[in-house]
């Protein structure tokens, strides 16, 4: 994809991009990032800018970085980044909802480990 030169143009561009492979409608990325369906429509129009607290808010929903979204970094995954927001998140949690939280990402685990051996 060949990205214009103008900054908003840019955002635009990356937001409906992020959107699409996370394959969510606008209205579902609004309920995500706790914003009304016509702002995200808005911002990937070109007709509204976000805040800032509104772009942290889709770059999370969306699991990218606000870099990718800004066009500063091509990297849309941004792993260190949902690294990063997970182990805050942890890390707020008491130890027994840490425990619960262990034995719930060792059972993913497993589950994926299970799928790649059966060639799923």
């Amino acid at each position: 994809m060949i990205l214009s030169s103008k900054p908003s143009e840019i955002f635009q561009e990356r937001l409906r991009t992020a959107r699409e492979f996370r394959e969510l409608s606008q209205g579902e990325l609004a309920q995500r990032a706790s914003l009304q369906a016509s702002a995200v429509s808005h911002f990937e129009t070109g007709t509204r800018k976000p805040s800032f607290d509104n772009l942290k808010r889709l770059a999370d929903a969306l699991r990218v970085t606000t870099d990718y979204l800004l066009g500063r970094s091509d990297d849309m995954e941004g792993s260190a980044t949902s690294a990063d927001m997970l182990h805050r998140r942890y890390s707020g949690l008491s130890t027994e909802y840490q425990e619960m939280a262990d034995e719930f990402i060792k059972m993913l685990a497993e589950k994926a480990n299970r799928k790649k051996s059966k060639g799923e």
